[in-house]
C-alpha cells in the first residue's frame, strides 16, 4: 500500500490581510443624498464659519445665474469649480465663506412669464403692472429653489439658507442706492444714440446679451444723384453708388461718407454715370451682373488704362467714348458735394439734399466706397452726423416698424423680416421703380447679432436711454425735452454731444482725481490678477472700445431708475434728501415702491410731482449684478471689502466682470476683486457647442443620478477648464477610471490600517529607507500641491494627486510592503513603520481629496474615524513629519525605481513564454547594487538580485514558501515555511 503524502497545510488564517468595510463599488447616487442629509444636520457651513472666525479671510464672490430653469452643464461646471477652489481655501486654513447668489430681474424672466401669456392668447401689456411683477417674482423664486436644490447636489457647499437674491428688498434697495451715486456725482445722463435693440422683446440690450449668428441677407446697391460738386462740376447729374446688407435703413439715410484719400472714378454703365472707388469697380460688375432683374438691361462698367481696350459689353453713352474713365479723384473733392435721396419725390425729409461728409471708417475692403450714412441705425453713422448736427429721426418704432406718419413705408415692418427687405419686398420694388436699385440679391453671408434669449435679430436703433459715460472727467448734463412720447423727435436734438455741467453743490468728482471712467478701470484691470494672464488683454480691449454704458431698458421686471426729471430743464432731481427717501422706500417695500402712488411724498415738500417726469425704465440686470459685491461683500464683510477672487466663463469679459468693475470703478475708484479666473466653455464629446437642435446636450443632473456627483466633480478637476473641454461617455469613462482608481487606493490604506493606533507608531528616524523616502515624496508633492491650489491649477493639483497614488503608492510603495504587511509579525519594525507611513499618507490623501471628492472623502472619514460630529471638510492641510537630508535618500530611490522598471521589463518576456509565473520566481542581475542582496530582492519582488554588467534574468532554483509565497534559499520543499513565517506562526 503506498503511502499518499499529506496535504499542505493551508496558511491564509495566518496572513494579516486588510480588513475593511469600506466597498470597492461605490454606489454614489444613492450614497450621496444621504452624506448631505448628514452636512445639514451637522450645519456644516456654519459650524466652518465658527471654526475658522478670526481666521485670514478668502472671499469668492459668486457670479449670479438667472433663475429660469434647470442647471445646465455650464452651471455644473462653474459651480463645482467654485467649491473646490472654497475647499480648498478652507483646508489651508482660512475663513472662506461662500455666499451663492441669483439674478432674478430682467429679461430672461420676464420672457418666460411672457410666454406663458403667450401660450394662453394673452398680451401682458395688458396686465397690470404690479401683478406681472409679482408674477415675475414668483416665477424667480420658483427657479430659485429648484437650483439652489440642483447645486447643493452638486456638493457645493455655502449659505444656503442665506443667499443673496438682486429681488430681496434689501438688494433691491442697495442697486438704486448705487445707482443713485452715479446720478449725485454727475455720472448720468439721457440721450439719444443707436444701441443693441430688440423689436422681438422691444428693449434695449447690453452686448453680454447678444450672439453673433451667420444669416443669408439682402445686400443693395442704390444709386443717389449727385446734385451739388464744387470741387468736381463734374460729377453733377452723376450717381453715387452705395452698398449696403441692410436696405431697411435707406428710409432714414440722411448723408452719404466718402474716404478722403480713397481713389474715386466715374465710370459710365450705359445708361448713366457712376462714382465707384476705383479699386471696388470689378466687385460692383460681379453684384450687377449676377443680380440682374427680369426685364432689366445694364452694361458692366469697365475701367480701362490709358490706351487699353473697352472690354465686352462696352458702349458709347452721350457721345463719350467706350469705357472711358469720365473722371478721376480723391475722396476730398466729394468736400461740399450733395446728393438727392432715391425717393426725393416724397418731399419733407426726402426732400432734404444728403451731404456728403468724410469718414475715417470708410474703406475698399467691400462695397462701393461710398457708405451712405443713417444716424438712428450705427454707431459710426451717429458720430459722424453729430458732428454736422444731423440728428436721428427716430423713423423705426420698438417693434422694428415705420412710424405711422413717417411717408415711405409709414406702418410697415418689421424691418427684421427677411421677405419685407428682400430683393423683392417692398423697399426694393419702390427702389427700382425709381430706377435707383442697380443691383439686390438675397445672398449676402455674414455674422450677425441675435437676442440670446429669443433668438430674433436685433438691429442698432437711437432711442432716449440712460448712460453712464466712460470718457466724461466733468460728467455731461441730461438732455432736454425728454417728456416726449417714445420715438419722437426732442426739442433739444437729441444726438448732439451732451455738453459738461458743473457736479452738484458739495459733490465731488469720482475717485482717480477726475480721470474718465473708462481711465480708472483700465488702471483697475492693470491692478487685477488675471487667470489665466491672457485675460487681461481680452477685457482691456473691451474697456479701451466700449461706448458709453446703456443702463435702461424698456421692460417692466427689474429695478426702476428711480429718478425724477424735471419737465422744464430737462435735468434729473439730484438731491439727496429726496434720493434717501427713495432708497429707504425700496428697503421696506422693494423696487415696487416706484410702482405706487407715493411719488408725492419720495419727492417731499420742496417739490411738485407735476413738474417732474417720473422714469418709468428698469435698469439693466448687468448694472444690478454689478452691484452684488455691494449688498454681499460689502455688506457682510464690511464696507471697502473687496473679494479676492471673481470665477465665471470668459463671456463674462463683456458681462459681469465688467458691469462690477465699472460699477465699482464708478462709485468707488477701484475693482470690486482682487483676481478674476476665466475658465472656458462646457462642450460635447466631439468638441461642439451642446444645442438642443443637434441632440448632443449632456444633463448634469442626468449624470449625478446614474454615477454621482464626484464623477461629475472629478471631471471638472481633471480638465484643462481655462480652456473649452469636452465632455462625454468616454471623458467620463475616463474620469471614472481615474476614481475608481483613487477610491481602491483609500480602500487598500483603510483595510491596511485596521487596529492601528499610537502605541504601534515608530519614529522616522528608527524606519527603513524605502519609509523615508515615501515620506519625502509625499512632502515633495505636498509643496506642489499647495502651490497648485493657491493659483487654482486644479487640473495639475487632481493629476499630481493620482499619480502619485497610482504610481508612487499602488504601483510601488504598496506593491513592495504587501509581503512586509501580510506575513511579518505585528510587532515587526518594519511592518510597524509602513503602518505609520499609511497613517500618515492616509491623513494627508483624504484632505488632499476632500475639495474635489468631496463625498468620497468624507465616507472614507467616517469609515476609519466614524463619529456623528465629526466631519473630513473640518480639518486643514496635513502637518507632515519633518526629515532629515532626505534629499539624498531620495536621489537614491529613483534610480532604484527607474532600475526597477527595467527588471519589470526584462521579466515581462519570460511571464509570456510561461518561463515565471510572476516575479517571485526572477532572479535578477543588475549592473547597480544601490542597496543589499536582501532588500533590492524585495524591492523588486524577486527571488535573488546578484550584480552583473546588465539587468539579466533567469527562473530561481529555490522553493517556495507555503505562507509568504516568496522563493528563498532556506525553504527546502516547496510549502515549507521560510524563518520568518515560521517565527511569526509559532507565537501566533
Amino acid at each position: 500500500m503506498t503511502d499518499t503524502p499529506a496535504p499542505a497545510r493551508d496558511y491564509r488564517d495566518t496572513v494579516f490581510l486588510p480588513k475593511t468595510d469600506f466597498p470597492m463599488k461605490a454606489g454614489l447616487a444613492a450614497k450621496e443624498p444621504a452624506i448631505l442629509e448628514r452636512w445639514a444636520k451637522l450645519g456644516i457651513y456654519d459650524r466652518l464659519r465658527e471654526q475658522r472666525l478670526g481666521r485670514e479671510r478668502f472671499i469668492l464672490h459668486d457670479g449670479p445665474p438667472y433663475a429660469n430653469g434647470d442647471i445646465h452643464m455650464g452651471h455644473a461646471m462653474n459651480k463645482v469649480l467654485k467649491d473646490i477652489i472654497v475647499r480648498s481655501q478652507s483646508l489651508m486654513g482660512k475663513d472662506a465663506p461662500y455666499v451663492p447668489g441669483w439674478d432674478c430681474h430682467g429679461l430672461p424672466i420676464e420672457w418666460k412669464v411672457e410666454e406663458a401669456y403667450r401660450a394662453k392668447k394673452l398680451n401682458k401689456d395688458d396686465v397690470p403692472v404690479d401683478q406681472f411683477r409679482a408674477e415675475c417674482r414668483a416665477y424667480a423664486e420658483k427657479w430659485v429653489a429648484v437650483q439652489k436644490g440642483e447645486f447643493e447636489r452638486l456638493g457645493v457647499m455655502g449659505d444656503w439658507a442665506d443667499p443673496y437674491l438682486t429681488m430681496k428688498y434689501d438688494a433691491e434697495a442697495t442697486i438704486v442706492g448705487e445707482l443713485l451715486k452715479f446720478a449725485e456725482s454727475g455720472q448720468l445722463y439721457r440721450g439719444a444714440k443707436p444701441v443693441m435693440w430688440s423689436p422681438v422683446e422691444k428693449t434695449a440690450l447690453a452686448e453680454a446679451e447678444v450672439e453673433y449668428e451667420d444669416i443669408v441677407s439682402t445686400q443693395i446697391d442704390v444709386a443717389f444723384e449727385i446734385v451739388e460738386a464744387p470741387n468736381a462740376p463734374e460729377l453733377v447729374g452723376a450717381h453715387a453708388v452705395i452698398w449696403t446688407t441692410t436696405p431697411w435703413t435707406i428710409p432714414v439715410n440722411q448723408a452719404l461718407s466718402y474716404g478722403p484719400e480713397i481713389e474715386y472714378v466715374l465710370l459710365s454703365d450705359g445708361n448713366r454715370r457712376l462714382l465707384i472707388a476705383e479699386a471696388l469697380v470689378g466687385s460692383f460688375n460681379a453684384r450687377t451682373l449676377s443680380s440682374r432683374h427680369p426685364g432689366e438691361s445694364r452694361d458692366p462698367l469697365t475701367q480701362v488704362g490709358d490706351g487699353g481696350e473697352a472690354g465686352p459689353g462696352i458702349r458709347r453713352d452721350g457721345g463719350e467714348e467706350s469705357g472711358a474713365i469720365l473722371w478721376r479723384g480723391k475722396g476730398s473733392d466729394l468736400e461740399g458735394a450733395t446728393a438727392r435721396h432715391p425717393m426725393h419725390a416724397l418731399g419733407g425729409f426726402f426732400a432734404k439734399p444728403r451731404p456728403f461728409l468724410p469718414g475715417d471708417f470708410v474703406t475698399t475692403d467691400a462695397g462701393t466706397g461710398l457708405v451712405h450714412m443713417s444716424p438712428d441705425h450705427g454707431e459710426d453713422d451717429f458720430e459722424l452726423c453729430k458732428q454736422y448736427g444731423i440728428d436721428p429721426v427716430f423713423a423705426v418704432d420698438g417693434a422694428g416698424m415705420y412710424r405711422a406718419d413717417w411717408a415711405w413705408l409709414g406702418g410697415q415692418g418689421s424691418v427684421i423680416n427677411k421677405k419685407f427687405v428682400a430683393a423683392d419686398g417692398p423697399i426694393c420694388t419702390d427702389l427700382r421703380a425709381t430706377g435707383a436699385l442697380l443691383a439686390a440679391s438675397d445672398d449676402f453671408k455674414h455674422s450677425y447679432p441675435h437676442s440670446w434669449r429669443s433668438k430674433a435679430k436685433v438691429i442698432f436703433r437711437a432711442t432716449p436711454q440712460w448712460f453712464i459715460p466712460m470718457d466724461a472727467a466733468t460728467p455731461p448734463s441730461p438732455l432736454r425735452g425728454e417728456g416726449r412720447g417714445e420715438g419722437q423727435p426732442s426739442s433739444a436734438a437729441p444726438g448732439t454731444a451732451p455738453h459738461p455741467s458743473p457736479l452738484p453743490d458739495g459733490e465731488r468728482e469720482p475717485d482717480g482725481n477726475g480721470a474718465t471712467l473708462r481711465e480708472i478701470a483700465l488702471d483697475a484691470i492693470a491692478a487685477t490678477t488675471w487667470i489665466p494672464a491672457r485675460a487681461e488683454n481680452r477685457i482691456t480691449s473691451m474697456v479701451q472700445g466700449r461706448p458709453d454704458w446703456v443702463i435702461s431698458r424698456q421692460r417692466a421686471w427689474g429695478v426702476p431708475i428711480a429718478l425724477f426729471v424735471d419737465r422744464a430743464t430737462g435735468q434729473y432731481l439730484n438731491d439727496p434728501a429726496v434720493n434717501a427717501r427713495i432708497v429707504e422706500a425700496f428697503r421696506q417695500n422693494g423696487a415696487d415702491a416706484w410702482y405706487a402712488d407715493g411719488h408725492q411724498a419720495l419727492l417731499g415738500p420742496d417739490y411738485a410731482l407735476a413738474d417732474y417726469e417720473v422714469v418709468k425704465d428698469i435698469l439693466d440686470v448687468w448694472f444690478d449684478s454689478g452691484c452684488t459685491h455691494v449688498f454681499t461683500v460689502e455688506a457682510r464683510y464690511g464696507e471697502g471689502t473687496r473679494a479676492n477672487l471673481y470665477l465665471e466663463g470668459s463671456d463674462q469679459h463683456r458681462g459681469w466682470f465688467q458691469s462690477s468693475l465699472l460699477e465699482s470703478c464708478g462709485t468707488r475708484g477701484r475693482a470690486p476683486y482682487d483676481a478674476v479666473l476665466t475658465h472656458g466653455f462646457a462642450l460635447d464629446g466631439q468638441g461642439r457647442k451642446m444645442s438642443k437642435s443637434l441632440g448632443n446636450v449632456v444633463d448634469p443632473l442626468k449624470i449625478i443620478g446614474e454615477s454621482g456627483a464626484d464623477i461629475l466633480r472629478m471631471w471638472v478637476a481633471s480638465t484643462d477648464y481655462f480652456d473649452d473641454v469636452k465632455i462625454g461617455k468616454e471623458v467620463l469613462a475616463t474620469a471614472s477610471d481615474a476614481y475608481r482608481k483613487l477610491r481602491n487606493t483609500f480602500r487598500y490604506m483603510l483595510g491596511a490600517l485596521e487596529g492601528f493606533d499610537d502605541s504601534e507608531r515608530v519614529a522616522v528616524s528608527d524606519m527603513p529607507e524605502l519609509e523615508r523616502y515615501v515620506l519625502h515624496r509625499l512632502g515633495m508633492i505636498d509643496t506642489e500641491l499647495r502651490q497648485a491650489a493657491e493659483s487654482y491649477e486644479f487640473n495639475r493639483y487632481t493629476r499630481l494627486l493620482t499619480d502619485f497614488a497610482n504610481e508612487d503608492l499602488s504601483a510601488f510603495f504598496f506593491d513592495i510592503r504587501k509581503d512586509s504587511l501580510y506575513c511579518d509579525a505585528p510587532g515587526d519594525v518594519k511592518r510597524r513603520a509602513y503602518r505609520t507611513v499609511l497613517d500618515v499618507l492616509f491623513h494627508a490623501l483624504v484632505r488632499y481629496a476632500a475639495p474635489v471628492l468631496c463625498f468620497t472623502a468624507e465616507e472614507v472619514w467616517q469609515a476609519r474615524f466614524p463619529s456623528d460630529d465629526s466631519s473630513v471638510h473640518y480639518l486643514e492641510w496635513p502637518s507632515l513629519p519633518s526629515l532629515d537630508a532626505d534629499d539624498v535618500v531620495g536621489s537614491k530611490w529613483r534610480e532604484i525605481r527607474e532600475l526597477r522598471v527595467a527588471v519589470t521589463e526584462a521579466i515581462e518576456p519570460l511571464r509570456r513564454e510561461k518561463t515565471v509565473r510572476s516575479s517571485l520566481e526572477a532572479e535578477v542581475t543588475v549592473p547597480s547594487m544601490l542597496l543589499d542582496a536582501d532588500a533590492l530582492a524585495e524591492a523588486f519582488i524577486v527571488a535573488k538580485v546578484t550584480p552583473g554588467d546588465s539587468v539579466t534574468v533567469t527562473r530561481t532554483d529555490f522553493h517556495k514558501c507555503g505562507r509568504c509565497w516568496r522563493h528563498l534559499p532556506e525553504v527546502s520543499v516547496d510549502g515549507e515555511l521560510c524563518d520568518r513565517c515560521e517565527g511569526v506562526v509559532a507565537h501566533a
